[in-house]
């Protein structure tokens, strides 16, 4: 709930400040001059900050004095036309908002009521550094518990490891982490994606080939195995390898000798393999698909991450590690998310697992205004495919083809709200139209604020 709005601005627009504060319950003070906003500034803690770009009185460097008081709320910005200065002054102080002047009642109102309507927000951590190349492990769950236990034990050995789990759940992350601690770190690590390459270039790709072996082999050429010589071989989806190449792997990691394609002479390598799928491959195994002796030569430590909706407070930790780590890499002035986002993030089903939640963070801290994630924000499941209550038993992902416009847009409108718990300014944000607009569509296909028919 907002309670206390600080505000700057011409006589007609603290009218509508005060409306819009009497209509949300809060108590609004009017600064008619600088001095007088910031002698309220420090006087208590302030909800919102109102502030007019009209004429000379404000620029830059009071808005950051503004921004940066210990007290000051969130800053909602006003200016009397569309300005690409403004909006990127806006962009640049994290306000939360930028109105066009003179201000709209209602879209002042649901703009402060965001402002106050999540409950309290959770800081950011300190941001981590900013190293693509090993992305650190985070979780404090039981069952990332037995991984990280799992790991600490075969990290510095030489021992081929398979790791398993869904799609997302972090393998590659996992691999790489055991190739830094291991006496290797200093040696390559080489991931290779079998399902992601070609049959008939993956043989290539694994062990090299050798000038004029097949057409457009022009030059000898090393395979993975070998770029990979003392360090490690990271075999990802190697539950999508041919039975053939699965052989070939299986003599590399008995003899350690490699033979590149078209070559009559082997060579050792000296590399530790760790490999990756999301396969069950007791099942591939019985299907003919993989070949156990191999399954048995990859899995002398066996690796299974859990999904994302089994690992707890997991998600929180790793919501507010992303933020941190993104809004340092767009150098966003993101500081926290508010409990309720987080309550959303945690009830979210993550299919996609951690990839699908560190996309969701990447795009929230892109969309924040202001200082803090909310639910508007976090367009959660836009990226993946949508299901529908309107289509038919056929159509288990989408729309069905007979669905009209209307019916789609009612349809999409309808769950959204629901997903928000009827919340107008919140389902605005995700849909990306005004409120108005979004009322009037609520009422043109006859749905109520929690997404369900008008009956």
């Amino acid at each position: 709930m907002i309670r206390h709005i600080l505000c700057l601005v011409d006589d007609a627009g603290a009218d509508v400040v005060r409306e819009a504060g009497d209509e949300l319950g809060a108590e609004v003070v009017w600064a008619s001059t600088l001095d007088t906003l910031f002698q309220s500034l420090g006087q208590r803690s302030w909800d919102a900050c109102v502030v007019s770009l009209a004429g000379d009185l404000v620029d830059e460097n009071v808005l950051d004095r503004i921004g940066n008081a210990p007290a000051s709320g969130a800053l909602i910005l006003s200016s009397p036309g569309a300005s690409l200065e403004a909006a990127f002054l806006a962009e640049r102080l994290g306000a939360l908002a930028l109105l066009r002047e003179p201000l709209d009642p209602g879209e002042l109102k649901a703009t402060l009521e965001s402002a106050g309507g999540e409950g309290p927000s959770v800081p950011l951590p300190d941001p981590p550094a900013d190293d693509e190349s090993a992305p650190p492990l985070v979780g404090q769950s039981p069952e990332m518990g037995r991984v990280f236990s799992v790991m600490a034990k075969v990290a510095r050995s030489t021992t081929t490891v398979l790791i398993t789990g869904e799609s997302g759940t972090g393998k590659e992350v996992v691999a790489r982490t055991l190739h830094d601690q291991s006496d290797r770190a200093d040696a390559p690590f080489v991931a290779v994606n079998c399902a992601a390459i070609p049959e008939h270039l993956l043989e290539s790709e694994l062990f090299g080939h050798e000038k004029g072996a097949f057409t457009g082999a022009v030059a000898r050429r090393q395979g993975r195995f070998q770029r990979a010589h003392g360090g490690t071989l990271f075999l990802d989806e190697i539950g999508d390898m041919s039975m053939v190449l699965q052989a070939k792997v299986l003599r590399v990691l008995e003899e350690r000798r490699v033979e590149r394609v078209g070559g009559q002479e082997s060579e050792a390598v000296d590399v530790r393999v760790v490999a990756a799928t999301n396969q069950a491959l007791g099942r591939a195994i019985a299907e003919g698909r993989f070949r156990e002796d191999l399954y048995y030569r990859l899995a002398v430590v066996e690796i299974e991450l859990p999904p994302l909706r089994e690992r707890g407070d997991d998600i929180r930790a790793l919501a507010l590690h992303f933020a941190a780590l993104f809004a340092r890499r767009h150098g966003r002035p993101v500081r926290a998310i508010s409990r309720d986002a987080l309550a959303r993030l945690e009830s979210a089903t993550w299919t996609g697992n951690v990839r699908e939640l560190r996309n969701v963070m990447d795009r929230a801290v892109l969309l924040t205004q202001g200082d803090t994630i909310r639910t508007g924000a976090l367009r959660l499941g836009a990226a993946a495919p949508r299901t529908s209550s309107a289509a038919s038993p056929t159509h288990s992902q989408g729309y069905p083809t007979t669905a009209s416009l209307a019916e789609v847009e009612a349809d999409h409108i309808r769950r959204v709200l629901a997903s928000v718990d009827g919340h107008i300014g919140n389902a605005s944000d995700v849909l990306g139209i005004h409120r108005n607009t979004l009322s009037r569509k609520i009422q043109e296909y006859g749905l109520d604020r929690e997404g369900g028919g008008s009956s």
